[in-house]
């Protein structure tokens, strides 16, 4: 999901938890148990929904998945090595990457995501960007299938908060801006201005600008939301 400029030394997300935990559970753990969630959501899924598009945008379920797998085994070093190959075109670099971790059968594929559930290395970029992966493409994946299962609220909350003090895989600090935002099962809120309100989740993926997900959240600073998006 995320672009991210320069290069650093290897990132951990266990090292980075000293200053991007939030409460009682660290950023390392939401997201080894999202991945852990959507995992076991897929476990059964038909050929169709497997080659079913998602909210991501030309990309199908099977493909989202296999992009998160490559994002969940990126290092600094893996990264800027692609982009350069792939002419610093994020599109090329990503189309690359995840038909790496394409299976020949979506079981195969599913497999090899469930293999990197609990990697703890990315590429530069605050562990809060990274929770917002798994998190938003999650539902990416979820929403069209029509699947009950998403993040936590505790994950959620984490993302929204860091969506609306950053732009950086999402120009989601911009959605944000000039609007009051309240969570209606947790305990998010931010801003000032006309009301956007929903749940955290519905709130999470207004802000990575899904559309499909105006449906879900109320008030008057909707209209002012869709035109951003």
């Amino acid at each position: 999901m995320a672009v991210v400029a320069g290069f650093c030394p290897l990132l951990n997300y266990r090292a980075m938890n000293s200053a991007d935990s939030v409460g009682p559970t660290h950023v390392t753990d939401q997201i080894i148990a999202a991945r852990k969630e959507l995992a076991d959501d897929l476990a059964d899924l038909t050929e169709a929904q497997w080659a079913a598009p998602s909210l991501c945008e030309s990309w199908t379920v099977e493909e989202t998945l296999a992009h998160l797998t490559s994002a969940a085994r990126m290092t600094p070093f893996r990264w800027i090595r692609s982009m350069a190959a792939a002419g610093f075109r994020p599109d090329v670099h990503n189309r690359r990457r995840l038909n790496e971790q394409l299976g020949v059968t979506p079981a195969e594929t599913l497999a090899k995501f469930r293999a990197a559930v609990s990697a703890t290395t990315a590429p530069l970029g605050p562990s809060a960007a990274w929770l917002g992966e798994i998190v938003v493409h999650g539902q990416d994946i979820r929403r069209p299938l029509g699947l009950h299962g998403g993040p936590s609220v505790e994950a959620a909350t984490t993302v929204a908060r860091f969506f609306v003090s950053k732009n950086f895989a999402v120009n989601s600090r911009n959605v944000a801006m000039g609007l009051r935002w309240e969570a209606t099962d947790g305990p998010f809120h931010s801003g000032d201005g006309p009301i956007v309100r929903g749940t955290t989740e519905a709130l999470v993926m207004v802000l990575a600008g899904r559309r499909a997900y105006l449906a879900d959240v109320t008030g008057d600073g909707v209209e002012t939301v869709s035109a951003r998006i």
